[in-house]
């Protein structure tokens, strides 16, 4: 008897890999163009939003800078900072104006170049696929797409062309000295951290002070925990400056139109942290200072793990400073900005410190501390294991430009500094969205593309 025939795989024009406000944007640029797409979703739509953020969650930046394809804020408080239950109205509202093609809680195991799609001697589309198998050596001659398969754990899809918009964030870190930490203590990630009274009586360490750290460190101190925080190397900047918020200044200034290509660190602005500040109580800044004159205990970063001991780097003022100089560095470009323009703002003193650190930090006993968890805010890492094509650097973050890579027909959308500063947010997803989809309609048949 014969063994049963598989099924085709089901085909599409595009698939769009990640079901968050960059892949949507994208989805609502396809229906928009009449392309046949197809958005895989490992959760649900805008899961991140919805499972990953803590409970007083809310933007650092003004919900004027919030515009999707089609879909602006539709609030009254365009200065203000939409909570996390406003922010996902926001994105579900958005997902409604268009109604797109979304197969949810269906993970992709695997891209791949589908060998029985080449043609590489062809200037006419070709398909994509992703199988199971493993990665295959090829090498493409041709600027149009080719065929790639997806193996997912819903079955199997092939699409002609293929854009990965799944974030810069998949797996957080946690060093490997958490290991050598006695087991009493509970230990978590940011995106596990949802209030302060999920965590167990006691003294709380916070490790890293980007803007997550910064934030739940704020969040715990303000409900009367302890907190001990290790400070890192994240730059500060504050909230308002010369009677605006900074982010208006910036913006006026071109800030968040500076191309990746056009800036003085070109790739390595990728790996710099972002300036901690907070949207929260309607925007202020977040001044570690402050927080050590109410009690919070800083630390520099963390050194060693020895079971209860652990040790600290002798960096905590160095970070501080540093964190300051960045933020008057902000404020310099902006004074030059008020003066060549001849404006009209206020004056405003520069920052003076509110306290200084001890030069000694001395290691740290966890349990006379009355430290009983641990909360770890030093970021994530990519994961495109599962992506068996070669686009990827020495260290495994995609190659592209703008998202585009060097493989026709596959791209990247979402991820942070793809194209500007905006481009892993809100601010600048419509247009890194739109641009990727004008290239995209030069390979669909029948696609209305307002450029050709």
């Amino acid at each position: 008897m014969s063994a049963a025939r598989k099924p085709e795989p089901q085909h599409h024009q595009i698939i769009i890999i990640g079901g968050g406000q960059a892949g949507l944007s994208l989805a609502w640029h396809m229906q928009q163009a009449g392309i046949d797409y197809l958005v895989i979703e490992r959760a649900e739509a805008f899961h991140a939003w919805k499972h990953q953020r803590w409970d007083s969650f809310c933007l650092v930046t003004p919900n004027w800078q919030c515009k999707l394809p089609g879909y602006e804020y539709p609030g009254n408080e365009p200065d203000g900072f939409m909570v996390k239950a406003e922010i996902i109205r926001f994105v579900e509202g958005f997902k409604a104006s268009f109604n797109p093609n979304v197969l949810t809680n269906t993970e992709v195991l695997s891209l791949t170049p589908d060998a029985n799609g080449f043609a590489l001697e062809t200037s006419a589309p070709q398909h994509f696929a992703l199988e199971t198998s493993a990665p295959q050596r090829f090498a493409l001659e041709t600027s149009a797409p080719q065929r790639f398969a997806l193996e997912t754990s819903a079955g199997a899809f092939t699409a002609t062309q293929v854009c990965i918009a799944t974030g810069g964030y998949h797996k957080p870190i946690t060093p490997r000295m958490a290991e050598r930490l006695p087991p009493r203590l509970r230990q978590i990630h940011a995106n596990q951290y949802r209030n302060p009274a999920q965590l167990p009586d006691g003294a709380i360490l916070v490790v890293g002070t980007g803007q997550s750290g910064c934030q739940i460190a704020e969040d715990l101190h303000l409900a009367g925990r302890r907190v001990h925080l290790a400070v890192g190397s994240a730059p500060r900047v504050s909230r308002v400056y010369r009677g605006r918020d900074i982010v208006n200044w910036l913006h006026d200034m071109g800030h968040y139109d500076l191309a990746i290509s056009d800036h003085p660190m070109q790739e390595g602005v990728r790996g710099k942290a972002n300036h901690y500040v907070t949207g929260r109580g309607g925007g202020r800044d977040i001044d570690l200072r402050k927080f050590a004159t109410e009690g919070m205990r800083l630390h520099g970063h963390l050194a060693s793990v020895n079971a209860e001991i652990i040790g600290f780097a002798p960096d905590l003022a160095a970070n501080l400073d540093n964190a300051d100089r960045v933020n008057d560095r902000i404020k310099d470009g902006i004074d030059a900005f008020i003066a060549e323009r001849g404006i009209n703002a206020p004056a405003e003193p520069r920052y003076i410190p509110l306290w200084h650190p001890q030069a000694d930090d001395p290691p740290l006993d966890l349990q006379h501390a009355g430290i009983n968890s641990i909360i770890w805010c030093v970021g994530y890492r990519p994961d495109y294991a599962w992506v068996h094509v070669p686009v990827f650097t020495g260290r495994g973050t995609p190659s592209h430009r703008r998202g585009i890579t060097a493989v026709p027909g596959l791209y990247f959308l979402g991820l942070p500094w793809l194209h500007t500063w905006g481009s892993g947010r809100f601010a600048a997803i419509a247009r890194d969205s739109a641009h990727l989809a004008s290239h995209i309609s030069r390979y669909a048949p029948g696609a209305f593309n307002p450029e050709k």
